[in-house]
């Protein structure tokens, strides 16, 4: 084959991914947009999650993952271009040499495809940020696989691995057994994680209006458990008063005064 056939079949094959570049990025653009409806419906209207029958918890965890697909797809086929420029390069125009490539040319290269390859939707790239600036902050974590109930413990992040997209924790509370000896450390992936509403912002934590189920600290521990919010809060800084599950003293179920920043949503198919 002719130099002049090779370049042209090399060129159909880039923009061949050229298209293929642009379909992804167009799939995301239309999930985002979803994904935006979804978060300011949740915002907009919470209580919506408790009604039988409501799907919108279910539609946003499949959408970050047709998101997350995508953003592989998309360095996939980054990384294909890459390798199709760098072969019609080295090839050179037809009738000129092929010049020889210096270590600074071999460097630049090097840090193109590093570029390349971490390039990522916008909305993932700000989810990881946020994941990574939790470091140093409590959190609620499930560390812990049982079969038969979710565990839900406040630990302290000590990293976050945006390779493997999980949370190093510490619990700081020494455990009860003397093999654990004093604080434990685990690894927990994003979806056993939940942040906690910050305490010198509440303008910014979420209502849960009367009747609503939440996850909460339960006073004077360090784990959280599900409860029944009793009334609304008239100000952002009250405390949310709780009816906690299997929460009974003489019959009766205590009703408990809880901090805004130790209340969080209950997870999708909490069992407890």
């Amino acid at each position: 084959m002719s130099s002049t056939a090779m370049s042209s079949t090399a060129m159909a094959g880039i923009l061949e991914s050229s298209r293929e570049l642009d379909r992804l990025k167009k799939e995301q653009e239309d999930v985002l947009v979803e994904i935006n409806k979804l978060h300011k419906k949740l915002q907009t209207t919470p209580e919506v999650v408790e009604k039988l029958g409501d799907t919108s918890l279910s539609k946003l965890k499949h959408l970050y993952t047709h998101a997350k697909e995508l953003s592989e797809a998309e360095v996939t086929a980054s990384t294909v271009m890459l390798n199709q420029l760098d072969t019609l390069l080295l090839s050179g125009p037809p009738g000129q040499p092929r010049r020889k490539i210096d270590s600074n040319d071999q460097k630049r290269k090097r840090m193109k495809n590093d570029s390349e390859i971490s390039r990522m939707s916008s909305s993932m790239r700000s989810q990881l940020e946020v994941f990574a600036s939790l470091k140093g902050q409590q959190v609620a974590a499930r560390v812990t696989e049982d079969a038969d109930k979710d565990e839900w413990f406040i630990v302290k992040v000590t990293n976050f691995d945006r390779e493997t997209r999980e949370f190093e924790v510490l619990d700081e509370e020494p455990g009860d057994d003397e093999e654990s000896g004093g604080q434990r450390k685990y690894k927990v992936p994003v979806s056993h994680i939940i942040p906690f509403p910050k305490q010198n912002d509440p303008s910014g934590a979420q209502d849960f209006p009367s009747g609503s189920h939440v996850l909460a600290v339960y006073p004077g521990t360090t784990a959280l458990y599900k409860a029944t919010v009793v009334n609304s809060r008239k100000r952002k800084t009250e405390d949310y008063l709780l009816e906690f599950d299997d929460d009974e003293e003489d019959g009766a179920m205590p009703q408990r005064n809880v901090p805004f920043y130790n209340v969080v949503p209950l997870p999708e198919g909490h069992r407890q």
